[in-house]
């Protein structure tokens, strides 16, 4: 959509930007007032402003400035596309192209202790935990997951560490419930047949349940038989590595590495550089305890699919194994986790 603006038209902005960020730059680069802008969007004029205000203290990112430094140039060169060489606009993704890379990175950014490192002047960046890299993405992809708010770094710097919002995982939850959805030949957006005053109808089940872990979604198939593929000890076996792992984390302030126990892996013996203390600790000597007894293959896929949430299609990859195949290996790993289990006897202070 086109405003008008002292006898000019400001240029439309891609459609991934939010309208804070919209209306920040519109007051700011074509000079609309507050009033005009909340006329327009049919809010408050202190709702216009509090966004302005919000994206401009948000400059102190250095993804967020940059980003709108883009978008402030892009605006001015289509304004003025008769004098300047339209090959020299920032080159910004599109929404498709943003939808599919935020889902890569913000999956991989939901695993525990995955971050996206940023340098100045480097034109990618990559997602790292520990010592591994997982991901590389553009620059520009990131600045507009930053001006998104669903990554944020606390202290910028030369290299600046991001880690996912709570809005970064709320936006992947819908992202991947919208691609489930389309999947299995939901519409985007159902509507009913009874006009605009209708209740909406009743989202799918699917985008109100979306699978956090594939422990989670293998819980809820079934045998041909109709018995369920992970009954509910083997299930309660899963959570209960990964409360230890999550509790295991209480009081450190480095992000422990258990990737020691990973199949051709070395590393500092799973241990961070400060160590945990009470519950922590003793979460961490159960931990380890249940790792070790599951041994090399059964430790690495717990591990990943119950601790890191690593899709099993990923950890088949990493593995070297058939398609189809984890999931029976991940069953031959949580009957093990029961049975150790069983002998060692059940914590009191679990999470929740």
């Amino acid at each position: 959509m086109y405003v008008e603006c002292k006898g000019k038209t400001a240029p439309k902005l891609p459609s991934w930007v939010p309208d804070g960020a919209r209306h920040y730059l519109e007051h700011t680069e074509a000079g609309l007032s507050i009033r005009h802008l909340a006329r327009r969007a049919g809010c408050h004029a202190s709702t216009v402003l509090r966004q302005v205000r919000r994206i401009e203290t948000l400059r102190d990112d250095p993804l967020v400035d940059a980003a709108l430094r883009d978008l402030a140039r892009r605006r001015h060169d289509q304004e003025q596309k008769e004098t300047l060489n339209m090959t020299a606009m920032p080159k910004l993704p599109d929404g498709k192209t943003l939808s599919v890379e935020a889902r890569r990175i913000l999956r991989r950014l939901c695993e525990a202790g995955a971050v996206l490192a940023v340098s100045d002047g480097m034109d990618k960046s990559v997602v790292v935990r520990g010592e591994a890299r997982t991901a590389v993405v553009d620059t520009a992809i990131a600045q507009a997951l930053a001006l998104k708010n669903w990554i944020s770094c606390d202290a910028p710097g030369r290299v600046s560490r991001y880690r996912v919002t709570a809005d970064g995982r709320a936006a992947l939850g819908k992202m991947v419930a919208d691609e489930e959805n389309r999947a299995r030949g939901f519409a985007e957006a159902q509507a009913g047949f009874d006009g605009p005053s209708a209740k909406p109808a009743v989202m799918p089940r699917s985008s109100r349940m979306r699978t956090d872990s594939p422990l989670q979604a293998l819980s809820r198939r079934r045998e041909k038989d109709g018995s369920l593929f992970l009954e509910l000890p083997l299930v309660s076996a899963g959570e209960r590595l990964r409360e230890d792992f999550e509790l295991s984390q209480i009081g450190v302030s480095v992000t422990q590495n258990w990737d020691t126990f990973l199949v051709g892996r070395t590393s500092n013996g799973g241990r961070s550089d400060s160590c945990p203390s009470g519950r922590g600790q003793e979460a961490r000597a159960r931990l380890e305890a249940a790792l070790a007894d599951l041994g090399p293959g059964l430790a690495d896929v717990a591990l990943r699919c119950c601790c890191y949430l690593e899709g099993l299609e990923v950890t088949e990859k990493q593995m070297g194994w058939s398609q189809r195949s984890g999931k029976i290996v991940l069953r031959i790993a949580l009957q093990r986790l029961v049975r150790h289990y069983e002998t060692c006897g059940r914590a009191s202070d679990m999470i929740g």
